[in-house]
């Protein structure tokens, strides 16, 4: 298991380039952001090259992957998107579905998704970046989004039938929707391209709540996971103190 550090939630108000620095100082090697497109490229690109850091992954442009008549827009934006993270040298793309819509049926709205990625994966065919598709809780913190199951996630990807579309297997996430997370985990470790961390119950530090990280993250790397988990957590107690502990307890 690699750490990579989302410069959206765990560094505070700082700038992605002074996030950048920082990650740097306290000994990360990877970092992460929503941002696909409409930032500033070239200023990423220098931080990222000035400290050494990878891009584990970046946003995919977002879109309603759920509507249909969304689509076109949809995979133009990870045709940006694309551009961006091959700038960048990211190793892949978030991908989220859209909130559910009430005047469509699931399944129609679940074979959109399916359709969406299809189309993503053409274009992103030899790229070596991968799309990664994310459920999140719906009990929490996104009411009325459309993929919240594990099971679901991975049953959609088996679907579009691409090594280059995996799950982000958000952590935190799937422990408020369904736990059982360590035998979803290691029993569909070949879809998964990416992780997430943070608490539960309250989204801070991975060291804090109910989730044994340490356990979760043997599990992974015994099954034979070698990519990155983000730490996507907003810090309760002071920022820097935060990011050392992480470091030090799951840098592996």
């Amino acid at each position: 298991m690699k750490l990579s550090l989302c410069l959206n939630s765990a560094t505070g108000s700082l700038s992605r380039t002074e996030a950048m620095d920082l990650a740097k100082k306290h000994g990360y090697s990877a970092v992460e952001f929503w941002e696909g497109k409409d930032f500033d490229l070239g200023a990423y690109k220098n931080k990222l090259s000035e400290n050494g850091l990878t891009v584990a992954c970046m946003g995919g442009g977002g879109g309603e992957l759920v509507n249909p008549e969304a689509r076109s827009a949809y995979l133009e934006n990870v045709k940006v998107c694309l551009e961006n993270a091959k700038t960048l040298g990211a190793k892949g793309m978030i991908a989220t579905t859209g909130q559910a819509l009430d005047t469509l049926s699931r399944e129609v709205q679940r074979e959109s998704v399916v359709e969406g990625l299809k189309g993503a994966a053409k274009i992103i065919a030899g790229s070596g970046i991968k799309i990664y598709l994310e459920p999140l809780n719906i009990l929490v913190n996104h009411k009325g989004y459309f993929l919240y199951t594990s099971q679901e996630a991975f049953d959609i990807v088996r679907e579009v039938g691409s090594e280059d579309v995996k799950v982000l297997f958000d952590i935190y996430h799937q422990q408020i929707t369904e736990g059982n997370l360590i035998a979803n985990i290691t029993a569909n470790i070949d879809l998964i391209g990416h992780f997430h961390a943070a608490g539960n119950p309250g989204r801070g530090e991975p060291y804090l709540g109910e989730i044994n990280y340490s356990e979760v993250f043997a599990a992974a790397d015994a099954a034979g996971y070698k990519g990155y988990c983000g730490l996507e957590y907003w810090p309760k107690g002071d920022m820097e103190e935060s990011l050392k502990r992480c470091i030090e307890l799951y840098e592996q």
